[in-house]
C-alpha cells in the first residue's frame, strides 16, 4: 500500500472498522459522540424518558489492558477477582494491546465471559503460543516461531456468539479498541472491534480473529499477520504486528481533550480510568554477561521496561488534564522474581492468583505511577 492512499483506507468497506491514531484523531473523535449518542438513546429506551439527550448518564469507566506476555497472567486475575468481588463496573472504553487485546473482549463483556478468562490464563502451556520454527525459519523465515496454535486458540474462544456480543454492546454506545502496528507505514494502527462485529460482514469474525493474532504478533518472535485492507479502489495487504512495539498501553488519543472540552457542556461526566500494566515497574536488576547477545537482550528488555513505563506516566498527565480520575494497577514488588520459561504454567498460576487477590480485594489501584504518587489508596 503506498503512502499516499494510506488514509484512505478501509476494511471489509467499514469506514469506522480502524483508524490512524496519528492522522485520523478528528474520525476517532468522531466515532466517540457517536457513541456517546448510542449511549443516550440507550438510557432512554431503558428509563422510558422521552427527555431527548437531557437524560442523566451514569459515570463513564474506561479499562486499558497493556502487553506484557505471559505477564498478562496478572491481568487476567485481576480482571476475575475484581468481577467476582461484585465491585467491577461496565467500562464505556475498554483498550488492549498484546497480551492486552487477548484480555480486553472477556473484559468488555464481562458475565460469563470471565469465566472464560480465567479457564484461558490458568490452563494455557507453551504449546498453546507457538511452535519452533527451527533454523531455517530463523534464517529464511518470518519469525523464530510459528504462531498457529495461538490462531487456533483464538479460534477456539473468540467465536460467532462473542462478535454477537460485541455488537450488542457497540449499540449501546461502548466502544472496545484493539492497537496493533502497520510495519509498511511504521504507525500505529486503532481497531474498531465494534463496528467490526456490528457490521454484519461475513468475514468480520475472521477479521477480528486476525487483528487479536497481529496485536499479539511480538516482531521476530512471532510472524506479522497479514491483512487485506482497500484504498483508493484497489485491494492490498499489510502487514499488522504487536501493538507494543509503537506503545504498550493506551486509553484514548491525547489530543482528544484539545479538540473537546470534557468538562463542560454536554460532554461534562464522571470518569474514571483504570490502567492495567502487565509488568512491572521496578527495574529488574541483573549481572549482564559481556557478550554480544547478552547486551542486545539486555538492552533491548531495558527499552521495552520504561517505553511501557512512559506509558502510563503520558496516560496520568492526559486525565489530569482531562479531570479523569486515575487508577493504576501493576505487578509490585511483593511478587516474588521467579525465573521461569516463557509461559511456564506453575508462574502463569502463580502470577494470576497474585492479581485475582488484588482484585478481590480492592487493593491493587494507586492513584499515580510510583515516582509520581505520594499517598497510598
Amino acid at each position: 500500500m503506498p503512502p499516499a492512499v494510506a488514509d484512505q483506507v478501509t476494511v471489509l468497506g467499514i469506514q469506522n472498522g480502524r483508524f490512524w491514531p496519528d492522522t485520523q484523531g478528528e474520525a476517532l473523535l468522531r466515532e466517540g459522540v457517536q457513541a456517546l449518542e448510542r449511549e443516550r438513546a440507550a438510557a432512554r429506551i431503558t428509563s422510558g424518558s422521552s427527555g431527548g439527550s437531557t437524560v442523566n448518564l451514569s459515570p463513564a469507566n474506561f479499562l486499558a489492558v497493556s502487553g506484557g506476555g505471559d505477564d498478562g497472567a496478572f491481568g487476567a486475575g485481576l480482571i476475575c477477582g475484581w468481577s467476582d468481588s461484585g465491585k467491577m463496573p461496565t467500562s464505556k472504553l475498554v483498550t488492549g494491546v498484546s497480551t492486552g487485546s487477548m484480555i480486553a473482549p472477556f473484559a468488555f463483556l464481562g458475565g460469563a465471559y470471565i469465566g472464560r478468562l480465567r479457564t484461558l490464563y490458568t490452563t494455557i502451556k507453551p504449546e498453546d503460543i507457538s511452535e519452533d520454527a527451527g533454523l531455517f525459519g530463523a534464517l529464511f523465515g518470518e519469525a523464530l516461531a510459528d504462531t498457529e496454535p495461538l490462531a487456533r486458540l483464538i479460534s477456539r474462544y473468540v467465536d460467532q456468539q462473542m462478535l454477537a456480543d460485541i455488537a450488542r454492546e457497540y449499540a449501546r454506545g461502548r466502544l472496545l479498541l484493539i492497537g496493533t502496528t502497520s510495519l509498511d507505514e511504521q504507525r500505529p494502527v486503532i481497531w474498531n472491534l465494534g463496528a467490526i462485529a456490528g457490521s454484519g460482514h461475513p468475514g468480520a469474525l475472521e477479521l477480528t480473529r486476525k487483528v487479536l493474532l497481529a496485536s499479539a504478533a511480538i516482531p521476530g518472535a512471532f510472524p506479522p499477520v497479514m491483512i487485506e485492507v482497500d484504498a483508493a479502489g484497489r485491494r492490498y495487504q499489510e502487514m499488522n504486528v504487536d501493538g507494543g512495539a509503537v506503545v504498550q498501553t493506551f486509553l484514548y488519543p491525547p489530543d482528544t481533550g484539545l479538540r473537546v472540552d470534557l468538562r463542560s457542556a454536554e460532554h461534562a461526566r464522571q470518569r474514571h480510568a483504570y490502567i492495567v500494566r502487565n509488568g512491572r515497574l521496578d527495574p529488574d536488576w541483573a549481572k549482564v554477561d559481556r557478550r554480544f547477545l547478552k547486551i542486545v537482550g539486555r538492552a533491548i528488555s531495558t527499552m521495552i521496561h520504561y517505553s511501557g513505563y512512559n506509558d502510563i506516566i503520558r496516560i496520568y498527565a492526559t486525565t489530569k488534564r482531562d479531570g479523569v480520575d486515575y487508577n493504576l494497577a501493576y505487578i509490585e514488588p511483593d511478587f516474588p522474581d521467579m525465573k521461569h520459561e516463557e509461559f511456564d504454567p506453575a508462574y502463569l498460576r502463580a502470577l494470576f492468583d497474585y492479581g485475582y487477590a488484588k482484585g478481590r480485594q480492592g487493593s491493587a489501584w494507586h492513584k499515580a505511577p510510583p515516582l509520581l504518587e505520594t499517598t497510598p489508596v
